[in-house]
């Protein structure tokens, strides 16, 4: 599955390692130095995934996610060299859909890349086999990844949407934190409750007046409760 990934590192030689492993994948890859190049080459070329170091000259990490995520829900990993569990977070707030922490190893963020990959462009990814889901008024269209609640586009980031329809495939079953990890971030993940609760206070707020169809259960995890 041939896609285009935008590479965005300051570190020549680190970007060059990456965007050998992701040639030999069968991947293009475009690369920017810096943030103001990278916004520039994503508005110019359809990009299906992007590797965004944080720290970045001109513009940060943290301002081309923000940038990017006002039009767009491209997956998106962010390259972070500090094992810092706030900056973690705020990733995960502005809309990042994964994280890796340098140093790391190569061939673990292809896997990571290619999950992403995988669940949002793949029909093996779908959560369903059905086309759409619809409960409580909030309706999921697979195919298009579109999701509306009470006729109303919402915008969702692919971990996001990730995490709704699962939850809406299991209606009334409590979810564990723990396998929300697995299931959306795959077993090596090395985050915390604290990601998962991000996640779905973000989504909550996109719900508007259906947050309360994810209901928080203490210390078990969270289930969807709706009506067809």
């Amino acid at each position: 599955m041939q896609k285009t990934i935008l590479i965005v590192e300051d570190e020549d030689i680190l970007r060059e390692i990456v965007k050998d492993y992701l040639l030999n994948a069968g991947h293009e890859v475009l690369e920017a130095v810096d943030g103001s190049e990278a916004l520039a080459i994503f508005e110019e070329h359809e990009v299906h995934l992007i590797i965004l170091d944080i720290m970045l000259p001109e513009l940060d990490g943290w301002s081309v996610c923000r940038r990017i995520r006002k039009t767009s829900n491209v997956p998106l990993i962010m390259l972070t060299a500090r094992a810092d569990e706030d900056d973690t977070l705020l990733g995960f707030e502005l809309g990042a859909d994964d994280y890796v922490t340098k140093p790391y190893s190569p061939p673990i963020l292809l896997a990571r890349v290619k999950r992403l990959l995988d669940s949002r462009y793949s029909p093996a990814g779908k959560l369903s086999n059905e086309d759409t889901l619809i409960s409580s008024g909030i309706h999921v269209h697979f195919p298009s990844r579109k999701v509306t609640v009470d006729g109303e586009n919402i915008s969702l980031t692919h971990t996001e949407f990730e995490i709704l329809t699962y939850l809406m495939q299991n209606p009334g079953i409590i979810i564990t934190r723990e396998q929300l990890i697995t299931k959306i971030w795959g077993y090596e993940f090395t985050g915390d409750d604290r990601t998962v609760n991000s996640h779905i206070r973000n989504l909550r707020h996109k719900l508007g007046n259906k947050a309360n169809s994810i209901v928080t259960v203490i210390r078990a995890g969270y289930k969807f409760e709706g009506n067809a």
